[in-house]
């Protein structure tokens, strides 16, 4: 598999303090992980995106929140990719997946969408699939449940408990790739599972 300088790190999810802790704002909280941990200030505002420029562990990186709600977040990512003059092999994104239990990391590089609205919307984008994600497990809905009502909630009390800890498992899987590389990154995180815990402590996000 070709290896690639990843520049470009994009956690997906919605706006608004309603979504903030909601299971498809996953990716925004990696993001965040990360901002927090490298010190990287997410203050600029353009491309209808919140995003910041620094370094984690020496490597130059542009972390990127899209703001323009999960449906649209391909044509954010676009135009700030393309100020920047870089194509979708620069391009990490983070975010849910509710095909993978609840605690779950698994890393991409290309492929389909898998019906999720915001990876569908970055490749209609940039008109191709060459970028790679890092999918973290959300779990489906009970029979019955709706989906759409199902993502746009909070975790529950169990999954709470742990959350921190995927989030920064999360994290650790990006920094292994932008450093090792996606092959590497596979190799040590694709299948990793955070349990849920009985009802306890619920974790502390930054």
């Amino acid at each position: 598999m070709q290896e690639h300088r990843f520049q470009l790190i994009v956690g997906l999810g919605n706006p608004g303090q309603a979504y903030r802790l909601s299971r498809h704002n996953v990716g925004f909280m990696v993001v965040d992980r990360l901002a927090c941990r490298h010190r990287v200030l997410l203050e600029k505002r353009k491309f209808d995106c919140i995003f910041g420029r620094g370094r984690l562990d020496g490597h130059p990186v542009i972390l990127a929140k899209p703001m323009t709600f999960m449906n649209l977040s391909g044509l954010a990512v676009r135009d700030m990719a393309h100020y920047f003059n870089l194509d979708s092999h620069n391009l990490l994104v983070i975010h849910d997946d509710i095909d993978l239990v609840f605690g779950k990391i698994k890393i991409k590089h290309k492929g389909g969408d898998g019906g999720h609205k915001g990876i569908r919307s970055v490749i209609e984008a940039f008109g191709n699939r060459a970028f790679a994600r890092v999918r973290v497990g959300i779990g489906r809905p009970d029979t019955g449940q709706d989906v759409r009502k199902y993502v746009l909630n909070r975790f529950d009390a169990r999954q709470e408990a742990v959350l921190d800890e995927v989030i920064t498992v999360a994290q650790d899987a990006v920094v292994t790739i932008l450093l090792k590389g996606l092959t590497e990154g596979m190799n040590r995180f694709s299948g990793k599972e955070i349990h849920s815990n009985p009802i306890g402590a619920v974790g502390r996000l930054p």
